[in-house]
């Protein structure tokens, strides 16, 4: 028969309470080490990143921004309609090329044809009334004159006979009564003669006065022609300068009032960049320094010649003067690219641009490890920026290699694995 002992039992249970405790102590510690370990780092393949190495040199920095080409100011021509008129007949459309006499479309306007005829009239009594005024005062001044001739003459008759009657009266031949009235009348004769000699001067200026008044009358009068026959002439629109017409915006029938535009006509060979420039870039451009223009068929090198005071959504216009030969295919509102040069930096230690780099910020951007296997996120302040380069005052050394393009996607790791 079985012997029992419970000895044995005891030990046993003993046995499996200590295992179970082993064992739930491993698994405890398991846990607690599985929930330290961080994550695996992200892996980034390698084709789909931008990176640059640190460097250290001379910097360009520069500015660049979208534009248009466009006319000169003094190469332009904007045609008025000086009166209104209808357009009856349009002679050149928009493209083609024109000299300063190319008829470019015609005008009517009744109104001006019949201030013409009446201005023509007017010069032609305004010359009538002047030529008859003259007659007049010429006829007028001869009859003085000639009163004043005949004053004259008995002047110097009354003086020839004063003179006679003293002597006859020093000699006692005859008597003082008879001298004083000879010089009398001499003397009254000698008053009237002065004040007719100063009546004709006076008279003669007065003429001169009255002349000029209708002169300035047929002046009037030719101004006032001249200024209808303008306008006449101004119904037949004529280019006035050689180069193409860009614009044309009327069609036959249409009635224009004074001051509209009726063409536009630019010299093409003639033109300036008018580049959009973002504000924050804006601030260190000045007038006159370099600058390039790519048409998208050449690259034209410039100057700064004019910067627009105002904002306008969030850019500020810099017009750039052209030098040298355009390109073929150059012509009014052709987009282009501009890139202004600032100033050349020298011995800074720099990196190409990241994509969302900023100058005079700080930075979080991935370095790469010796190996190029993987990268961390390092902090990198930058100073003054280019269109292509970013200074680096601090958190990269020459040498180092850091990728640019976008990784926003991983902005919650600070370490990734490249493949």
């Amino acid at each position: 028969m079985d012997i029992q002992r419970p000895d044995l039992k005891k030990k046993r249970l003993r046995r499996q309470i200590t295992l179970g405790a082993v064992i739930t102590v491993l698994v405890a510690t398991g846990a607690v080490f599985a929930l330290r370990l961080k994550p695996a780092s992200p892996v980034v393949e390698r084709a789909s990143i931008w990176t640059d190495t640190v460097k250290r040199g001379p910097m360009l920095r520069q500015v660049r921004g979208p534009g248009t080409l466009v006319p000169r100011e003094d190469r332009i021509r904007l045609i008025p309609a000086e009166t209104e008129a209808t357009v009856v007949r349009i002679r050149v459309l928009p493209g083609a090329r024109v000299e300063p006499d190319t008829l470019l479309m015609d005008l009517v306007d009744p109104q001006v044809q019949q201030e013409l005829l009446d201005a023509q009239l007017q010069l032609k009594a305004a010359q009538a009334d002047y030529t008859n005024t003259r007659a007049k005062l010429q006829s007028d001044l001869m009859t003085q004159r000639a009163g004043a001739a005949t004053v004259h003459a008995d002047h110097d008759q009354a003086q020839l006979q004063a003179s006679t009657d003293k002597s006859l009266y020093d000699l006692g031949v005859i008597s003082g009564l008879s001298y004083k009235a000879s010089k009398g009348k001499a003397d009254e004769l000698t008053t009237r003669n002065d004040i007719e000699a100063q009546r004709l001067q006076l008279n003669e200026k007065a003429i001169e006065t009255q002349l000029a008044v209708q002169q300035t009358k047929v002046q009037q009068a030719q101004a006032l022609l001249a200024l209808k026959q303008k306008q006449q002439e101004a119904l037949s629109v004529r280019a006035g300068i050689s180069g193409v017409l860009v614009d044309l915006p009327h069609q036959v029938g249409e009635h224009v009032a004074p001051g509209t535009t009726l063409a536009k006509v630019v010299q093409p060979d003639q033109l300036k960049a008018s580049l959009k420039i973002a504000e924050t870039q804006a601030r260190e451009i000045q007038i006159g320094q370099p600058a390039e223009v790519d048409t998208h068929n050449g690259v034209i090198n410039g100057k700064v010649m004019r910067i627009d005071p105002a904002v306008v959504a969030g850019t500020v216009t810099v017009d750039v003067e052209l030098a040298g030969t355009l390109p073929q295919g150059a012509r009014p509102d052709l987009s282009v690219d501009g890139t202004i040069d600032l100033d050349r930096m020298t011995n800074v230690l720099y990196v190409g641009r990241p994509s969302s780099g900023n100058e005079n910020s700080t930075l979080s951007l991935f370095k790469l490890s010796v190996d190029g296997k993987s990268a961390i996120r390092v902090p990198v302040k930058a100073g003054k920026a280019s269109v292509n380069s970013l200074q680096v005052i601090e958190g990269l050394t020459e040498g180092d290699t850091v990728i640019l393009s976008d990784m926003t996607r991983w902005d919650n790791t600070d370490r990734i694995r490249i493949e």
